[in-house]
């Protein structure tokens, strides 16, 4: 009987390890990735810091397309060639601004030459309410520090021989100086608006064709097509939707702070119910100026404290009202983002680019997360940002 041999089970290769000797394991992979992308994000926001004179004025162009071309597709249904109507849409914009600004223009005058007197009068009003022998809080803390700065100076080393004392004197009051920072910064300006102009009229009249290149480049396949598309139209809906979130507030808050005012007999009612609107576009800062603005000025009119308080209370009720809790509960649902997210990117280009990033951090936001939402790999930041 012929025995049967059973054949042994080849063994299994091991799978190369790497010339290093060992294979890295799967928490230095993590943690090498996580380094990797920390460094990429802050490089990210050293090149928006370092370029702001660039995207600043980018962004904003994006901004007034998005709002403006519902305009320029209107009119191109009437057979109206989209570069003439790009044209007709922001000479219209530009010239209802400049008729606005000079209607107003005299009120506005008045009203700023009001505020320095304003202040000049609230400060007569803190020292007539001062008794002679009391001392401010403010000028203890400033005697304090002159005590401290004369004791420092005199437990100073004394100068070795040989070696000469130099003192460094503070360059006196220049007026000049600053009319050329002030110059200079409203040139800045014009240019930066200038550019604004000219990229929004160029991105009116070319429709879509942005659109249809970002997409052709996309990749070859359909589903990379077509996960660009859904990302632009996500894009498209969410600043669409933010844009007229923000018409709205700012008209409701401006009637309601003219009315107000109006009732409240406060000169220029007109001029501050525009101005709060304009400002409520600025988030959590444009409360701010108006109330205190509104309170100088009605202690300027009324002589009176309550009635500044009143009225800046009442300026301070409606932007709390309106622009600190519907504009952020609208925008949370509109965009399907959670408040907190939206706070936070507020504060975060706010210190970034200043006031206009006050004015782009929720659009920039929303175009964050409609991205996140459409690429695996940052599926988990939509995630984060969404409620």
């Amino acid at each position: 009987m012929d025995a049967r041999q059973e054949e042994a089970p080849e063994p299994v290769a091991a799978a190369p390890a790497p010339e290093g000797g060992h294979a890295l394991p799967d928490a230095a992979v993590d943690m090498r990735s996580a380094a990797l992308a920390v460094i990429a994000v802050l490089a990210c926001v050293f090149a928006l810091r370092w370029a702001a004179q660039v995207f600043i004025p980018l962004m904003m162009s994006l901004l007034l397309t998005y709002a403006l071309s519902p305009a320029v597709e209107r009119l191109a249904r009437w057979h109206v060639s989209r570069w003439i109507g790009a044209a007709l849409v922001l000479l219209a914009l530009q010239g209802a601004i400049a008729f606005t600004g000079y209607r107003l223009a005299g009120s506005a005058g008045a009203l700023l030459d009001a505020l320095p007197v304003a202040a000049q009068k609230l400060r007569l009003h803190v020292q007539a309410s001062q008794r002679p022998g009391d001392v401010s809080a403010l000028s203890t803390v400033q005697k304090a520090a002159a005590h401290l700065e004369q004791a420092a100076e005199g437990a100073a080393e004394p100068p070795r021989r040989g070696v000469q004392r130099v003192t460094i004197e503070r360059p006196r009051f220049n007026v000049r100086d600053y009319l050329w920072t002030g110059t200079m910064g409203i040139i800045s300006m014009a240019l930066q608006l200038t550019l604004v102009t000219f990229m929004t009229y160029f991105a009116l009249a070319s429709g879509s064709m942005f659109r249809r290149k970002l997409v052709r480049i996309s990749g070859a396949g359909f589903s990379r097509k077509k996960i660009t598309v859904q990302v632009l139209d996500d894009i498209v809906g969410h600043v669409e939707r933010y844009l007229l979130v923000q018409i709205l507030t700012s008209a409701i808050v401006g009637l309601a702070t003219g009315l107000v005012f109006w009732a409240f007999g406060l000169e220029n009612a007109a001029v501050w119910g525009i101005v709060a609107g304009v400002t409520n576009l600025i988030p959590y800062l444009g409360s701010l100026l108006v109330m205190v603005g509104a309170g100088l000025l009605a202690l300027l009119q009324f002589d009176s404290y309550e009635m500044a308080l009143l009225i800046a209370g009442s300026s301070l009720a409606i932007h709390t009202l309106v622009g600190q809790l519907l504009v952020p509960w609208l925008t949370s649902r509109t965009s399907r983002m959670n408040p907190v997210a939206v706070f936070v990117g507020v504060i975060f280009w706010g210190w970034l680019w200043g006031v206009p990033g006050l004015l782009l951090g929720i659009p920039i936001m929303m175009v964050i997360k409609a991205i996140c939402d459409h690429v695996e790999d940052l599926q988990p930041v939509g995630e984060l940002l969404s409620d």
